[in-house]
């Protein structure tokens, strides 16, 4: 049994332009609610978050959708979860699934997943947490975001050590597999894989 229960996801309310986004998406509910590991996700019924949530339900798995109440109506806040949190505030939407949390997961996605990804890395290097954090680079999906993490050490802006707060695969069935593996207690797990 893993030490993982309970996995936030970061990923987009579209579903991009590459349909492999939202088979990963898919791909990545079923496997979740395989492993016992419940979803804590931004609440949301559209978008590869809808696919990831709606693949843990029909699974049998459990899902935590966390979204701030003017969210609600414009990312149509999914109805059928196991738990639904409706916050007064994005910030307070991202405290909330950091509680929640035992790890992270990026997955594709705009600008909201930018901003809740650069901050949980954050948190991390400023050690507000140990908890570990993965990104799946679908499709090449963080080829640029890996970049400008590299250049923000290239350019003297990041410590050396940065890239190591994250740990990158290749697919979800890596992540999977990693996370059904994984030990909380083991301290870093990033670098890429």
């Amino acid at each position: 049994m893993t030490s993982i229960h309970s996995l936030a996801v970061f990923c987009g309310s579209r579903l991009g332009t590459n349909p492999v986004y939202a088979e990963a998406g898919r791909v990545l509910g079923r496997g979740l609610a395989e492993a016992g590991i419940r979803l804590v996700y931004g609440g949301g019924r559209i978008g590869i978050m809808g696919v990831v949530a709606d693949a843990v339900l029909e699974a049998g798995g459990t899902v935590l959708g966390v979204i701030p109440g003017f969210l609600v109506s414009r990312e149509v806040g999914h109805s059928g979860l196991t738990n639904l949190a409706v916050t007064e505030s994005m910030h307070m939407r991202k405290v909330k699934m950091y509680e929640e949390a035992d790890a992270f997961l990026i997955m594709p996605g705009g600008l909201g997943t930018l901003d809740e990804t650069f901050e949980i890395l954050t948190w991390r290097q400023l050690g507000l947490h140990d908890k570990p954090i993965l990104l799946c680079d679908v499709a090449g999906w963080a080829t640029g975001l890996l970049q400008v993490m590299s250049q923000a050490v290239e350019q003297g802006f990041a410590d050396a050590a940065s890239p190591g707060l994250v740990a990158v695969f290749p697919d979800v069935a890596k992540v999977i597999e990693h996370l059904k593996n994984l030990d909380r207690g083991s301290g870093s797990t990033g670098g890429v894989l």
